[in-house]
């Protein structure tokens, strides 16, 4: 399964949603979001539950 959303934050969200999809019984081949805020850590926090990321653009925080 693609699980696909908007914006990736602090990958909370993402991960919550892939917990559900593991828990019934789904399979997560990739997660997709279209904007990710790396300063806050979300794709490190996906990655390091072995999970692929993909974002179609990121913007950095000062």
């Amino acid at each position: 399964m693609l699980l696909v959303d908007d914006l990736i934050a602090t990958g909370g969200t993402a991960e919550a949603a892939i917990k559900l999809i593991e828990k019934m019984g789904g399979t997560i081949v990739e997660f997709c979001a279209v904007i990710d805020l790396p300063d806050l850590g979300g794709r490190k926090r996906l990655e390091k539950l072995r999970h692929k990321v993909f974002t179609l653009c990121e913007f950095e925080g000062d």
